[in-house]
């Protein structure tokens, strides 16, 4: 009709455009798979964490432009909700005393965060959901002042076409809606990066995608959300519906949600990327200037930045990444399954079992996800969720013999999973001190049954006996996470309660 359509914010066109775009990409990352343009192995881990602001009354502290300019260094970055940052620690290579480097790295980048933070009456919290939150905190006005924060939540509201609606069902229920997406800035994760050769890349992502269930149940740290007592990780349901582009009809007709476990064991890093394109929509089509396939022809490394974006639009807990460095492409399994904290040891201890375990399992000549179906892989992601600690999982049998059985996830980390992790850190030079030490710390987790989700439920439960109300009860609980993340110890050594109250 001669009128320039525009829809969401964007021309017609510019989809069209990205679409066609998006497709050049892909082609082009096949060629660079077909011609083994990659990175050869260099045993490269990188490691993220998104963190809480909360004041001394434990309550959250919407400021972290505030925060972020007195600590002005560029291992902290905003995140989505104005009580969130994010600290990145660079790429290290799997190996010698990396461990403890790690450790080290990060109590002095939190430490020194924390003491900025103080400045402004605020403070670093470490936790898979800052127990405090309510409705009222995870609301439009407190999306960071980011204008990519903004578009992609315009994006994901309109692509809805109607408030979220978060229904979590667990110890409570929690049902109520959102006008945005500022209720996943509730989420505050681990990412642990893994950089792997093209032929490497489908057993390593088999691998994660089979234990992810397992990293919950010993690294649960999620169990409340708007006062309510859900999952024992609430995280992945809550990110989930406050990210879920679909209106009830598509959920009926099976579309598949951008927050996604998968449906299936993969052969190549190409089928995930392959997937991203043929099942979700763009969000942002922004187009880059760069013609991958001729950047290809003339014999340089494109940075496909279409796909890359569209990528990041995608949640999958174990997220394929093409990067670029010092001018030759990788790929890298981004793992995005365990929540933050409880303290620096845990967060450690945590990554030595993936690293371990993911090696390990990775050169099985028996591989896990040939002797379980991927059904049982995502049902046991779900009950870990639900149940961390306590949780009950679906492993193939122990020898030679086939089939699954189900088994207490304790008792299968202890028996079957932390030697194997051991065996996993050994292959990878990883210094037998550090292994033991941060193995350590998962065994006796197991051990006493204590996670950061069993911890603040029955610290929880306990300041209720003592008296408290329920909002009083979290803010006491989550000031005394506080004192005891601060102070260092893991989490299976925190005593329960509170001084002088028992």
């Amino acid at each position: 009709m001669g009128e320039k359509v525009v829809a969401d914010g964007f021309d017609l066109v510019d989809r069209q455009k990205y679409r066609h775009k998006l497709h050049e990409c892909l082609a082009g990352l096949g060629r660079l798979l077909e011609e083994k343009k990659f990175d050869r192995p260099k045993n490269l881990m990188g490691l993220e964490i998104e963190l809480n602001l909360a004041g001394a009354d434990g309550m959250p502290k919407m400021m972290n432009a505030e925060v972020l300019e007195r600590i002005a260094s560029r291992d902290f970055q905003t995140e989505l909700g104005m009580f969130n940052l994010e600290v990145n620690i660079v790429p290290h290579r799997l190996g010698g005393r990396v461990l403890d480097q790690l450790a080290e790295e990060l109590r002095t980048g939190l430490g020194y965060a924390h003491r900025k933070a103080a400045e402004v009456d605020a403070g670093i919290v470490m936790i898979g959901i800052l127990p405090t939150l309510g409705q009222g905190d995870l609301v439009h006005a407190n999306l960071s002042d980011v204008d990519r924060y903004e578009l992609l939540n315009e994006q994901i509201v309109t692509a809805r076409g109607e408030p979220f609606r978060l229904d979590i069902e667990g110890v409570e229920r929690l049902v109520c809606n959102s006008e945005s997406i500022v209720p996943e800035s509730a989420c505050t994760s681990v990412q642990l990066h893994l950089q792997v050769t093209p032929g490497r890349f489908a057993d390593v992502w088999n691998a994660a995608q089979a234990v992810a269930g397992v990293q919950i149940a010993v690294g649960a740290n999620a169990p409340f959300l708007f006062g309510r007592e859900l999952w024992r990780e609430s995280r992945p349901p809550l990110f989930l519906q406050a990210t879920d582009t679909r209106p009830p009809e598509l959920i009926a007709q099976g579309v598949r949600p951008r927050t996604w476990f998968g449906e299936k064991w993969v052969d190549s890093a190409y089928e995930l990327f392959e997937e991203n394109l043929r099942y979700f929509p763009a969000l942002l089509p922004i187009c880059d200037e760069e013609e991958p396939l001729r950047v290809l022809d003339e014999g340089g490394v494109p940075q496909l930045k279409e796909l890359v974006l569209h990528n990041g639009t995608v949640y999958r807990w174990n997220r394929p990444v093409y990067g670029i460095a010092d001018g030759v492409p990788h790929l890298r399994v981004e793992n995005r399954v365990l929540p933050a904290g409880p303290t620096v040891t845990d967060v450690i201890a945590n990554a030595a079992f993936y690293y371990g375990l993911v090696r390990a399992l990775a050169e099985d000549t028996r591989p896990v996800w040939r002797r379980m179906s991927f059904a049982d892989a995502e049902a046991n992601f779900d009950t870990a969720c639900r149940y961390g600690i306590d949780a009950e999982l679906v492993w193939p049998r122990a020898g030679r013999g086939s089939g699954t059985q189900k088994v207490p996830a304790v008792k299968l980390v202890r028996d079957e999973l932390l030697p194997l992790a051991a065996a996993g850190l050994d292959a990878w030079g990883v210094e037998a001190a550090d292994r033991d030490r941060y193995l350590g710390v998962i065994e006796e987790r197991c051990r006493r049954k204590v996670n950061g989700a069993s911890w603040q439920v029955e610290t929880y439960h306990r300041a209720l006996e003592a008296g408290l109300g329920r909002e009083a009860a979290l803010a006491a609980m989550t000031r005394r996470y506080g004192e005891l993340m601060h102070l260092g110890e893991p989490v299976h050594l925190w005593g329960v309660g509170f001084p002088g109250r028992g």
